[in-house]
């Protein structure tokens, strides 16, 4: 049987032989040649990143890689022009539309055409489940571990500017009476400006906007600007509104509002659970009528400052005040009035002290004072301090009433080395003070 005679085929480059068996793959098929330009693309790319074969040919590759991932980019190119294997490197690219796309490649280097021939897939699904999931671990992690709401808005714009883009980013909430909103927080990177008037305006209508919508729905509000505005939601509760700009000239696509409203309604229980966690460390550690530490919280910050100033030998004082005759005004004026007296008083003596000391309401009239970091006589005087504080008179509900303390003072270690005795002898130098007339310091 006769060989076949040889047939003459045109001579091209092996990838454009293959091209139309190659446009029917899904991953992307791309070759760059030694400057970095498109030499080729398969007919995937528009549907991976929108842009037609003719808008990329020419180009150069870099100008499409996502900006910060260039440097990783040149230096895998690199590998790859050197001889090296490159499998699973992962970037990102900027679709048309001006989102991020996540890319998977693998890459060589053929020496006879001096090329690099890459495949890419995307692997945006994949990146963003893994997204979700690693937000809603930090997020949570945040609601624990944040000491307020203001520090779990900075875990939280931390966390959102890892997912997308983010420029501003502010928190909204709205004033009592509804009619206008708060910008409770806010995050500026340092080249930005301030707001203006009519941007804040723009901001407060945005809020409105959002707070109208329906309740079962999560989407995003925009405005022409490029601002985003998404529900803080707690169930059917409008906690508030997370605004967000990605910045001059990016765009959030569909799949990235999908996400941000995802991880908003995360946000949102993460702030529902922080503020019901910080009211009821309020009623565990704090007097509901004065808003001053509570014996709980006053004993436990006095063990925690008798073991610093053991350790440094500092010495301490405890300050125990009663109110002279405060039975008095709540026999004749009634409790309400008694209760706007230890409000005011409270206040008085957190006026008279630094802010690092603690002031605690520990019954009744009675108020114990922990000072810290003291000098020779410094307690004596802070006390006298106290005493000339609730000299003037009060006004209460229209009446004008004089009261006067009696201040009892224990030193540590002169007058104790543990938090019982040192509170024994404090409250015994009050009643002293008390039997010797009253309105002064023992």
């Amino acid at each position: 049987m006769q060989d076949p005679l040889p047939i003459d085929l045109p001579v091209a480059p092996s990838y454009q032989a293959l091209g139309s068996y190659i446009d029917l793959l899904l991953d992307l098929i791309c070759v760059v040649d030694a400057s970095g330009r498109f030499v080729y693309v398969s007919a995937s790319v528009s549907r991976i990143l929108g842009y037609s074969n003719a808008e990329l040919l020419g180009q150069p590759m870099l100008d499409y890689v996502w900006p910060a991932d260039r440097e990783r980019t040149l230096a895998q190119a690199a590998k790859v022009m050197s001889g090296e294997a490159g499998m699973h490197f992962e970037n990102r690219y900027r679709h048309k539309d001006g989102h991020a796309v996540h890319l998977s490649w693998s890459a060589r280097w053929s020496d006879a055409e001096q090329v690099r021939v890459a495949v890419a897939r995307d692997i945006s699904d994949i990146r963003q489940a893994q997204a979700r999931q690693r937000a809603v671990y930090a997020i949570a992690e945040a609601a624990q571990l944040s000491a307020d709401l203001s520090d779990l808005y900075q875990h939280v714009v931390v966390i959102v500017a890892a997912l997308l883009p983010v420029r501003h980013f502010f928190i909204a909430l709205p004033e009592p009476d509804g009619s206008r909103w708060q910008l409770c927080y806010q995050q500026h990177w340092p080249q930005d400006r301030q707001q203006s008037t009519a941007e804040l305006a723009d901001l407060d209508r945005l809020c409105q906007r959002v707070a109208q919508k329906n309740s079962s729905d999560q989407l995003a509000e925009g405005i022409g600007n490029g601002w985003f505005g998404l529900p803080l939601k707690d169930g059917n509760d409008l906690l508030g509104v997370l605004l967000l700009h990605p910045g001059q000239g990016v765009h959030y696509s569909a799949a990235d509002l999908e996400l941000l409203s995802y991880v908003t309604v995360q946000i949102a229980a993460a702030i529902s659970r922080k503020t019901m966690l910080l009211r009821l460390q309020q009623l565990a550690l704090y007097d509901s009528l004065t808003g001053l530490a509570n014996r709980t919280l006053l004993l436990d910050r006095l063990q925690a400052a008798l073991q610093r100033a053991s350790r440094d030998e500092q010495p301490l004082a405890l300050l125990y005040l009663d109110l002279d005759r405060f039975k008095q005004v709540n026999d004749n004026f009634g409790h309400s009035v008694g209760d706007l007296l230890l409000q005011q008083t409270a206040e008085r003596i957190v006026h008279a002290v630094r802010q690092t000391d603690t002031v605690a309401r520990f019954g009744g009239d009675e108020f114990v004072i922990l000072l810290e970091h003291l000098q020779q006589d410094t307690a004596a005087k802070v006390a006298e301090k106290i005493r000339l504080a609730l000299t003037p008179p009060f006004l209460l509900a229209g009446q004008q009433l004089q009261i006067a303390p009696s201040i009892g003072v224990a030193l540590f270690p002169d007058h104790g080395s543990d938090s019982r005795q040192l509170l024994l002898h404090a409250d015994g130098a009050m009643y002293r003070a008390k039997r010797h007339g009253g309105d002064r310091v023992e």
